[in-house]
């Protein structure tokens, strides 16, 4: 059994899924780890006392600390999982490295600094300890598929895509630059538009126009404080693929002669079906088995972290600031 040690105990370490049944597909870390079989719970990191003991009770984690230094001097673990707030990243990262694990799972970004994020992946290059990153739709089945539908032609060339965002461009941008990386290829800035300030007053949200792989794509924001969204449309040969709701559903439209005007080709009605997104995080917890086990390749690498962290930070260098009215008070 691969022991795992998992830094902070908020809703992604597990605090998500303490509610849901136990059967219920896992959202974040810790029920990811259980339901994968092979590992065990051997300690977590936390400093709110409170806090660490319902999750240690309720996922029954063998030890708990109230810092890394204290789980450090009980370890080793052979995974890490870096659960923290942003902010706490590159330190949780540095000391994840001094443990020496055989892999570290860590959330996105890997930290507020590209600079920090490059020198911790090289470290644990240098180290030869495995970092998976949690742009978690890497692992989803569907879009695995997706990925290599666009891949063989499947759709013809994609013509174009539109998305939208919300919560930061560091935090939720990240992961649709990974995603647009994963399906279309390499993404490059062409423009950015206004910054809006809509959840973290240091991590705004900002529009911007995309090249990915060569296909122009725009994207736009909401509002976090309205309500969340993530949504990417792609416009293809054989019709538009869109993903909704973060990817618990899609839908797709395709090319057929139209009703309305002779000679002419349109789209068809839309066909919706359930998406895959909730198998991700087992898939995720699969993987990185795999990976420390026999070797196997990671979805979701530190350097494709990097590429998107760099994305990241090229549009928001390049936003307009954001109006002094509309800051939220």
């Amino acid at each position: 059994m691969l022991a795992v040690l998992i830094v902070g105990c908020g809703g992604i370490a597990g605090g998500l899924d303490a509610a849901r049944p136990d059967g219920a597909p896992p959202r974040t870390h810790a029920p990811a780890y259980l339901h994968a079989g092979g590992f065990r719970l051997a300690a977590c990191a936390e400093p709110d006392g409170e806090r660490r003991g319902a999750f240690m009770a309720r996922w029954g984690v063998e030890r708990g600390f109230a810092t890394m230094a204290e789980a450090a001097a009980a370890g080793p673990f052979d995974v890490i999982s870096i659960c923290s707030p942003t902010p706490c990243h590159a330190a949780d990262l540095e000391g994840a490295l001094a443990m020496r694990p055989r892999a570290i799972f860590a959330e996105k970004p890997l930290t507020t600094d590209l600079a920090d994020s490059r020198r911790l992946v090289a470290a644990a290059r240098d180290a030869g300890v495995a970092v998976a990153v949690n742009h978690t739709r890497r692992w989803a089945p569907d879009v695995r598929e997706l990925a290599e539908g666009l891949r063989s032609g499947r759709f013809g060339r994609v013509l174009g895509g539109m998305a939208c965002y919300t919560k930061g461009v560091r935090n939720n941008g990240t992961h649709l630059f990974d995603l647009l990386h994963m399906l279309l290829g390499p993404v490059r800035l062409v423009a950015a538009g206004q910054a809006r300030a809509d959840h973290w007053p240091d991590d705004p949200s900002v529009p911007c126009l995309l090249d990915a792989g060569g296909v122009p794509v725009a994207v736009t924001i909401g509002d976090a404080r309205a309500y969340a969204l993530f949504e990417l449309a792609l416009v293809t040969e054989a019709g538009t693929i869109a993903m909704e709701d973060g990817g618990l559903s899609w839908r797709a439209r395709h090319v057929v002669d139209s009703p309305h005007f002779p000679g002419y080709r349109a789209l068809g009605q839309s066909e919706v079906r359930p998406g895959r997104y909730e198998e991700a995080m087992m898939a995720a917890a699969v993987n990185l088995r795999a990976a420390v086990l026999e070797g196997a390749p990671l979805a979701c690498t530190g350097d494709d972290a990097l590429a998107a962290q760099a994305v990241a930070e090229a549009v928001r260098a390049a936003a307009v600031p954001e109006c002094e009215d509309r800051k939220p008070s």
